[in-house]
């Protein structure tokens, strides 16, 4: 096995624990998503991903408050899903 180093970060408690919930549900060790994040880094020799702020930022007030009434109601007539299906669902899909 090759050598390992270790990693001290601080990480915002809430953050930490949905991101881990995350990985985990997708059978994934925290240590290998960090790995995975730094040989990508190494790979495109910068962050992995675009860096930029939410298109919510370019919303005008009128618009994110359409958009929220928009969800809202969708969540009232019964057209959403729980996050733990829609998981599941996922998986189905993406096991060979």
């Amino acid at each position: 096995m090759a050598k390992t180093g270790n990693l001290y970060a601080r990480i915002e408690p809430d953050v930490k624990e949905e991101a881990e919930e995350i990985l985990c549900a997708l059978g994934i060790p925290v240590s290998s998503a960090i790995n995975m994040f730094y040989r990508q880094i190494i790979l495109q020799r910068g962050i992995p991903f675009a860096i930029k702020l939410p298109d919510a930022s370019r919303m005008t007030q009128a618009e994110l408050d359409a958009e929220l009434e928009k969800g809202y109601a969708e969540m009232l007539a019964g057209q959403t899903k729980p996050a733990e299906q829609v998981f599941q669902e996922l998986r189905k899909v993406n096991q060979p």
